[in-house]
């Protein structure tokens, strides 16, 4: 997902999940046996796997799958050993750029993201490089409909905990600090929000204007190279790119 925390950046995820949805739910099937492996396989308990249910019906996994990845992960006999990790590192246009993973041969996946990087004129930095330019957040994004009132809206976002609200013209954008998400997500599902997207997102404070063609070209292909990696869970920039100003 792009860090650059837009609606029509959320649509575009949209439409890349229609499009490869079987990609999507294996990611989403590796987040859960971490999860479950991390806290065990009751959501009550487990709060991650809370999130990443949260996360896989926002992407409308359907709950058989949901159930099927918890009992596979909590089988026993042992499943495939997944880890959680980042990289950190620059697009051309001097574009910060943040990957999430989750693998079950690290050596691989890294060899695999560096070329990416490599071949698309980027460059991998070190732990800390590029991460300060962003802030974890919490981000629930709920589709705007027409009936719906934003001073409303707004004051059930704040009175359940959350730090900030966006209103963009298909959508509000409710932010909330890490600690504070799955409160407010709960919040919210209880009172009868659908959401179009509830993760823990890297924001970045302040993004990059990238005007160049050429530039424009090759951040695009290193981004949709990395999206289509079956091991990045999830990918943040700062790059205000030519295509997402036409789509405000």
């Amino acid at each position: 997902m792009s860090g650059h925390s837009k609606w029509h950046n959320i649509q575009a995820k949209k439409g890349k999940a229609d499009a490869a949805r079987g990609k999507i739910f294996t990611k989403i099937g590796r987040e859960i046996a971490i999860a479950v492996r991390e806290g065990g396989p009751d959501p009550n308990v487990n709060g991650k796997l809370r999130d990443i249910i949260a996360k896989a019906k926002a992407n409308n996994m359907p709950n058989d799958n949901i159930q099927r990845s918890i009992k596979k992960a909590s089988g026993e006999g042992g499943g495939v050993n997944y880890e959680e990790f980042s990289y950190e590192g620059y697009a051309p246009g001097g574009v910060a750029v943040i990957v999430n993973l989750v693998t079950d041969n690290r050596n691989r996946t890294s060899s695999d993201i560096r070329h990416i990087f490599d071949k698309n004129g980027g460059s991998l930095g070190t732990t800390g490089s590029v991460s300060y330019q962003f802030d974890n957040k919490g981000v629930i994004v709920i589709e705007r409909e027409p009936d719906m009132d934003e001073d409303e809206v707004m004051m059930q976002a704040m009175e359940a905990g959350a730090e900030d609200m966006k209103t963009e013209d298909d959508a509000f954008i409710i932010y909330t600090a890490p600690n504070d998400f799955s409160a407010v997500r709960e919040a919210l599902e209880q009172q009868g929000m659908a959401f179009l997207s509830a993760d823990k997102q890297m924001v970045p404070q302040n993004t990059i204007k990238v005007d160049d063609p050429d530039t424009v070209a090759k951040i695009q292909k290193l981004l949709d190279m990395l999206d289509d990696n079956d091991d990045v869970s999830e990918v943040y920039h700062n790059a205000e790119l030519p295509e997402e100003e036409e789509e405000e």
